[in-house]
C-alpha cells in the first residue's frame, strides 16, 4: 500500500515537472515569434524609410526638371529674340561693304578730287570697311552661338559635319577668354595658339565639341587663377593641334600649379 502512494506521489510531480517543461517551450517559442515580428517591423519600417528618401529624391528631381525645363524655354526666346537683331546688323553690315565698294568705284571716276582730298576719302572708306567686316565677322559668329543654343535645347540633331578643327579651336578658345575677362574675377592671360595646318577638317558634332574645348579652357582659366597675383608669375594657356595619320591630338597646356599628385590617379 506504501507502495502504491508514493507511485502516485511520483506521478504528479512528474507531471507538474512535464507541465512547467511545456510552458517554458510555449514562452521561447513566443519570444522567438515576437523577435521575428519585430525584426519584421523593423524591416518594414527602414524599406518605409527608404521609399520616403527615395519619394523626396524623386519629388526634387522633378522640381529641378520642370525648373530646368522653364529655363530651357526662357533661353530659347531670348535666343529667338537676339536672333532677330543679328540678322539686322548681319544683312546690313553685308549691304554697307557692297555700297563702300561702290562709293570707291565712284570716287576713282571722279576726276576733279585729285590729290590728298582723294586719298583722304579713300583712306576713310577703308577704315570703315575694315569696321564693318569686323562687324560682319562678329555677327556671323554671335548668330553661330545662338543657333548652337538652338540646337542644344532642341536636343541636338547627332549629326556629325565636315568641320575646320583649327577654326572650331580658335573660335572656341577665344569666346572662352573673353567670357572669362567679361565674368567675375577676371586674369590676364597670354593665349598662344599652335595650329598644325595639316590639321584639317573632320567630321564632329561641333557644338558637342565646342562645349569640350570650352570647358577645358574654363578649367585652364581657374587654374591659374589660383596663382596669379604671384610676383614674376604672368598666366599663359598654350592650345595646340596636331595631325597624327587619321587622328588629331589637340593639346591644352596652362602653367598653373597644376594637379596635385595625390588625385592624379582620380582623373578621368
Amino acid at each position: 500500500m506504501l507502495y502504491a502512494v508514493l507511485f502516485g506521489v511520483g506521478l504528479v510531480v512528474t507531471d507538474r515537472l512535464q507541465r512547467r517543461r511545456l510552458h517554458k517551450i510555449e514562452l521561447e517559442r513566443t519570444r522567438e515569434r515576437e523577435l521575428r515580428q519585430a525584426k519584421e517591423i523593423e524591416k518594414a519600417y527602414r524599406e518605409l524609410e527608404k521609399a520616403h528618401e527615395n519619394l523626396k529624391a524623386a519629388q526634387q528631381q522633378l522640381v529641378q526638371q520642370e525648373k530646368l525645363a522653364s529655363l530651357g524655354q526662357l533661353t530659347a526666346g531670348i535666343a529667338h529674340e537676339i536672333k532677330n537683331p543679328l540678322n539686322f546688323v548681319n544683312n546690313f553690315s553685308d549691304l554697307s561693304l557692297e555700297l563702300i565698294e561702290e562709293v570707291r568705284e565712284e570716287v576713282e571716276k571722279q576726276r576733279d578730287v585729285v590729290g590728298d582730298g582723294k586719298s583722304d576719302i579713300l583712306f576713310l572708306l577703308n577704315d570703315i570697311e575694315t569696321n564693318l567686316q569686323k562687324i560682319h565677322e562678329h555677327g556671323l559668329r554671335a548668330d553661330r552661338i545662338v543657333k548652337s543654343m538652338l540646337q542644344h535645347l532642341r536636343g541636338g540633331s547627332g549629326k556629325k559635319d565636315p568641320t575646320d578643327m583649327n577654326a572650331l579651336v580658335k573660335e572656341y578658345v577665344n569666346l572662352a577668354f573673353h567670357g572669362m575677362r567679361a565674368g567675375k574675377d577676371p586674369i590676364n592671360v597670354d593665349i598662344e595658339l599652335d595650329p598644325d595646318e595639316a590639321a584639317g577638317t573632320h567630321p564632329l558634332i561641333a557644338d558637342d565639341f565646342s562645349r569640350v574645348v570650352l570647358n577645358l579652357c574654363n578649367n585652364a582659366f581657374d587654374a591659374m587663377r589660383t596663382k596669379s597675383g604671384t610676383d614674376g608669375y604672368t598666366p599663359k594657356l598654350t592650345v595646340r593641334t596636331r595631325r597624327d595619320g587619321e587622328l588629331v591630338h589637340i593639346e591644352v597646356e596652362d602653367n598653373s600649379p597644376g594637379i596635385p599628385d595625390d588625385i592624379k590617379d582620380k582623373i578621368l
